[in-house]
């Protein structure tokens, strides 16, 4: 029997138990969206120069120096340069590709199974990713991590929208699962500091300690609750009851460029895109900027604290001093845990800008004066504290307002997403509402979006890493899709209220 209504979801006007388990499995799927995600830009730099080592290892053996071939693997170097902008954009285009698809199966073989899916995909991927042994398959693994994660997007939401079919009840489901997908970040952020400190007593993973594996590994936790609430989940009753009356039209990517939807699938992929730019061009960039020999000064400071920390343990206890390779994995996992501390600091703005744009979406009829709410002092804020961190990596005393600002930051670009959770399901027809969504999201966020984190990489590739280059850079190409956005949200549709079940 098709469930009808909100599907049992609500009793008396709250939800029911089936209702709890729903946005609980919607909440876990967009924490670990936003954790898978974040990962990358805090595991970049030990990942990439521990897998090198074979590669190193073959120049050296051809004839060139250990110091030239090492330059070339270290950030800021030729191939270190090359596999960093590889690891951020490639998976996003295999996401927005494979994402696309995604979203016809969500709207051809229904909500709930596509969804599932989808999690187990990327919950996997990112186990056995931490077990690469080469760049190459890092990549891979990355890959179908971002291809699971932009599925189960356009798959969540498109389910949630359908479920709970009262207007104010759906933007508060949709606004506050999705502020979930913040303390997904809090979560990577401390999942990374528990793994730098606590490496050494974990289970070696081809024999070594390294912090950035055990982050990766962490991943597989949302597959865990998902197999056990799996059979509670009802299917989305609208496409559910179309399905079954036999009047589901079948989706097609051709249609969204109708006529009557071919303004509604540009300006909403483009300014979709603009969002993402200001996150991946700019904020995301922040520990390549922070960390490193030539990062903020007090993190810089405590890495070489770390170091003579352990020198000085050794030497009491009547033991050498770890060799060369030890200490600089030492300060490795301090920088880490440096930098996770203070991207915490983003995240827990992301959070508030979620919860603020939960709280607004139910009080702002119109969705282009909503996304403005956050959108204008994005274009002025972001820009302007990335330009201003440029002057500030050599002074230890400027780290707590760097926290401070990030956090404004993250709260202004986080809203953004949110909003377009809220947004998206009400502007497509129901047998397009998935396919719509996946292009807008993949197309427009994963792929045009996170091409800003391949702009801000290129504009500010030196050899040795610049971070006050990456800086700059970040604060132009953020602020250019910012611009962008701000202008094209004066063309942004209005939902149509026929849409919206």
């Amino acid at each position: 029997m098709v469930p009808s209504s909100s599907g049992g979801l609500t009793a008396a006007g709250r939800l029911s138990l089936t209702g709890w388990l729903v946005c609980a499995i919607a909440a876990i799927g967009f924490a670990f969206d936003i954790y898978e995600l974040l990962m990358l830009p805090l595991i970049i730099k030990p990942a990439i120069q521990e897998l090198s080592k074979p590669e190193v290892a073959g120049l050296v053996a051809g004839g060139m120096s250990q110091a030239d071939a090492m330059a070339l693997w270290s950030p800021g170097g030729k191939s270190y340069v090359g596999w960093a902008r590889t690891l951020f954009f490639v998976p996003a285009i295999a996401g927005g590709i494979f994402g696309l698809l995604g979203g016809y199966l969500t709207d051809l073989l229904g909500r709930r199974r596509v969804l599932t899916f989808s999690i187990l995909l990327y919950a996997f991927s990112a186990m056995a990713a931490g077990f690469a042994t080469t760049l190459p398959q890092l990549l891979f693994f990355r890959c179908l991590v971002f291809i699971g994660v932009c599925v189960e997007f356009v798959a969540a939401v498109a389910w949630l929208a359908e479920l709970f079919p009262d207007r104010g009840q759906r933007e508060r489901v949709l606004g506050w699962t999705q502020a979930f997908s913040s303390l997904g970040g809090l979560l990577v952020g401390t999942a990374n500091i528990l793994a730098a400190r606590f490496a050494d007593v974990l289970p070696a993973i081809h024999g070594g300690h390294d912090a950035w594996r055990y982050t990766l590994i962490s991943g597989v936790i949302p597959a865990l609750p998902l197999i056990l609430i799996r059979p509670f989940l009802p299917e989305s009753p609208v496409w559910a009851e179309k399905k079954a009356a036999g009047t589901l039209k079948r989706p097609s990517i051709r249609e969204l460029f109708s006529p009557a939807l071919v303004k509604t699938t540009i300006v909403t992929t483009l300014v979709f895109a603009a969002s993402y730019g200001i996150a991946f061009g700019a904020i995301q960039q922040l520990p390549q900027i922070l960390g490193g020999p030539k990062g903020h000064a007090a993190i810089v400071a405590a890495a070489k604290a770390a170091q003579e920390e352990a020198v000085a343990a050794a030497e009491k206890a009547g033991r050498p001093a770890p060799p060369a390779g030890k200490l600089k994995a030492i300060a490795g996992n301090a920088t880490d845990e440096a930098v996770a501390t203070v991207t915490i600091f983003q995240e827990i703005g992301g959070l508030v800008g979620r919860v603020l744009l939960a709280l607004a979406a139910v009080r702002i009829a119109s969705r282009r004066a909503l996304l403005r709410l956050f959108q204008w002092p994005a274009l002025l804020v972001v820009p302007a504290f990335f330009w201003w961190i440029s002057t500030q990596l050599s002074s230890a005393d400027s780290l707590p307002w760097i926290k401070a600002g990030i956090f404004v930051a993250g709260l202004l670009t986080v809203a953004q997403f949110s909003f377009w959770g809220n947004y998206i399901p009400l502007v497509f027809p129901t047998h397009l509402r998935g396919t719509g969504e996946s292009f807008a999201a993949n197309i427009g966020g994963r792929v045009l979006g996170t091409a800003a984190a391949w702009l801000t990489l290129t504009f500010s590739a030196a050899t040795p890493p610049d971070p006050v280059r990456i800086a700059l850079a970040g604060a132009a190409v953020a602020g250019a899709y910012a611009l962008l956005g701000a202008v094209l949200t004066h063309w942004l549709p209005e939902p149509d209220a026929k849409l919206e079940n």
